[in-house]
């Protein structure tokens, strides 16, 4: 599904060149359930944005699904982005002036679906997630843990082969965050390949496989228990930002 070789990103501004990712390898698996640590400014944040497509890369190979993603332009990134790929933000990103169904429906309206196939999708979404009696609520009118559950409603209703999660129970409290987890396994049950970004060694933990980003560079813990340990460690003590 997600296979990256040697990948690089490098910021440059006049006066500093900020190596963010240092010759990163993944390889992710069709329906793994992969779960990325690190500390804060480890390159969690720039390695989500680059397999999401938000972000090109410097050096290195990226292909996605089968097709490689070097060189592509804007527009075709953004067209692969769509058809594949399902976000997850811990911030949300629900529009408050829109109801829930209202929501869902923003990004399948840049696929040109029509109307009914739109309803069919949203409708289905928001009832996998357990909100299919409150599509005519609006953010405010929901928990943290109902509005991060109309985010993922929103993400599935595209059908994303890979769905990408940044902290998606950081502002949560831990029996929200379990919910959001348990429904996350769901969706992953069911064929969707899930990479997800946390600071909790416990959500961690309860991914198939980890893999700890360090200076840009990734380390694949599933194959070395003393690591794992280390690094759950670290985690507990980690600040809460990425």
């Amino acid at each position: 599904m997600l296979h990256m070789q040697g990948v690089t990103k490098v910021y440059h501004t006049e006066l500093v060149e900020t190596h963010a990712l240092r010759s990163l390898d993944l390889h992710v698996k069709e329906g793994e359930f992969v779960a990325v640590t690190g500390p804060s400014g480890s390159g969690k944040t720039t390695f989500l944005n680059i397999a999401g497509l938000l972000e090109t890369f410097t050096g290195g190979e990226f292909v996605l699904d089968g097709q490689n993603v070097k060189g592509l332009s804007d527009d075709a990134r953004s067209r692969l982005r769509n058809q594949k790929i399902g976000f997850i933000f811990q911030g949300f990103n629900l529009i408050p002036d829109l109801n829930l169904f209202d929501n869902v429906d923003v990004p399948l309206r840049y696929r040109g679906m029509s109307a009914p196939e739109r309803k069919s999708r949203i409708e289905d979404a928001l009832a996998k997630v357990g909100l299919g009696s409150r599509m005519k609520h609006f953010p405010a009118e929901l928990s943290g843990g109902q509005q991060q559950r109309a985010a993922i409603a929103r993400a599935l209703a595209g059908s994303p082969r890979l769905l990408l999660a940044d902290e998606p129970t950081g502002n949560l409290d831990s029996q929200m965050a379990r919910g959001v987890m348990e429904l996350l396994e769901d969706i992953n049950s069911r064929g969707t390949t899930i990479i997800m970004v946390t600071h909790d060694p416990e959500l961690a933990a309860r991914a198939q496989r980890n893999v700890h980003i360090v200076d840009g560079m990734a380390t694949d813990l599933s194959v070395e228990p003393s690591l794992v340990r280390v690094a759950r460690s670290a985690e507990a003590g980690a600040p809460a930002s990425a």
